[in-house]
C-alpha cells in the first residue's frame, strides 16, 4: 500500500482563454489519484467545511480516506493562481492556509504498515517527523517547493536525507543546491542520501539521476494544454504507482524499471494538464494510460 501525506485544495484557475472557481486540486489530491491507477492509496491530509460532498465522494471511490480529517470550524487550503498565454508562467494571485495552518497529521493504525510513502511538498519537518510513525517503509519518496527551500533549507536536507528518492523541479533545484547547472544540481542532491534524483523540467521533460547515471528523457509532445496545475503531482503519483506495481528484489539496481517509472509518470503528468483540476484523472481509463506509455516508449526508441 502507497500512503501520501499532503494538501487536499479547492483552487481557483485563471487562463487566459477559461476561468474555474474553486475545483477539487492539492498535491497529495494529485499524487493519489494517478497513482491509484496501479497501487492501493491511502491519503493523509485535511479539508474544511466548505469542501463539497461530492468532491469527498469521488475521492472515496479511490482512496483510502481514513487518513483524511475534516475541520468543521475551518475552510479548505485555497489556492488562487493565473497563467499567462504561453500556460507555462503562472502568477499565484491568493493562498488561504485556512485547516493548513495549525494541522497536526495522525497516521491511522491501519497506514502504519505501509511499504510506500509519498511526501508532498509539505512543511520538512512534519514530513520528517510523520516518517517515524511508519514501522518499515520500503521506499519513501518527497517533493519541496520554494517556499519550504527559503525558510526552512536545513530541514529540507535533512528531510532528503531520510528518504530514498527526491523528485523536485528544476527551478526548486536551482535554488536549493545554489546551481545554475541542474547536473550539478543532481549530483548534490544525490550526495544528500537518496538512492536517485528526479528533476523535471515541465514540457521539456526530465533529467534522471541514479549513482553515476544520468539519464535525460523528453516530455510527451501534447497537442492539448488546458491548465497545468497538478501535473507535477500526477508525475509523482504515476512515477510511484507504476514502480510498487512493478516492484523487484533490487529495484533500486533496476535502471530500466526506474526509467520506465519514469515515462509513466510523464505519461500522467500529461492527462492532468488536459483538463481543468482533477477531472481528467477521472475520466481516464487504464487502457487510455498504457495505450500512451506505449506510444511514448515508441517516440523515444526511434
Amino acid at each position: 500500500m502507497l500512503t501520501v501525506f499532503g494538501s487536499v485544495a479547492l483552487d481557483t484557475t485563471r487562463t487566459p482563454f477559461e476561468v474555474r472557481e474553486r475545483v477539487m486540486g492539492g498535491a497529495a489530491t494529485y499524487a493519489s489519484l494517478a497513482a491509484s491507477f496501479f497501487s492501493p492509496v491511502s491519503l493523509i491530509g485535511v479539508i474544511g467545511n466548505d469542501f463539497p460532498n461530492s468532491y469527498y465522494t469521488l475521492l472515496e471511490k479511490r482512496l483510502n480516506l481514513e487518513g483524511l480529517v475534516r475541520h468543521n470550524n475551518k475552510k479548505t487550503f485555497f489556492y488562487d493562481s493565473s497563467f499567462d498565454y504561453d500556460l507555462s508562467h503562472r502568477t499565484t494571485n491568493l493562498t488561504e492556509l485556512n485547516v493548513l495552518e495549525d494541522f497536526e497529521p495522525v497516521v491511522p493504525k491501519e497506514y502504519v504498515d505501509s511499504k510506500y510513502l509519498y511526501l508532498a511538498n509539505n512543511d520538512p519537518d512534519q514530513n520528517i517527523k510523520i516518517i517515524s510513525k511508519f514501522k518499515n517503509p520500503q521506499l519513501i519518496v518527497c517533493d519541496t517547493i520554494e517556499y519550504w527551500i527559503e525558510n526552512k533549507k536545513a530541514s529540507v536536507i535533512s528531510m532528503m536525507k531520510k528518504t530514498h528518492g527526491v523528485v523536485i523541479n528544476d527551478q526548486e533545484a536551482r535554488l536549493l543546491c545554489n546551481s545554475s547547472n541542474l547536473i550539478k544540481c543532481g549530483r548534490q542532491l544525490l550526495s544528500y542520501g537518496p538512492k536517485f534524483v528526479v528533476i523535471k523540467k515541465g514540457e521539456h521533460g526530465v533529467l534522471f539521476f541514479y549513482d553515476d547515471v544520468i539519464i535525460p528523457i523528453p516530455g510527451y509532445p501534447l497537442e492539448t494544454v488546458v491548465d497545468p496545475t497538478g501535473a507535477g503531482d500526477s508525475f509523482a503519483g504515476g512515477f510511484m504507482g507504476y514502480l510498487i506495481a512493478n516492484k523487484k528484489e533490487d529495484t533500486f539496481n533496476d535502471t530500466q524499471l526506474l526509467k520506465d517509472s519514469i515515462l509513466m509518470g510523464s505519461v500522467m503528468g500529461t492527462f492532468a494538464i488536459e483538463s481543468f483540476g482533477t477531472d481528467k484523472l477521472f475520466e481516464i481509463t487504464l487502457s487510455d494510460i498504457l495505450n500512451r506509455f506505449e506510444l511514448y516508449k515508441k517516440m523515444l526508441s526511434v
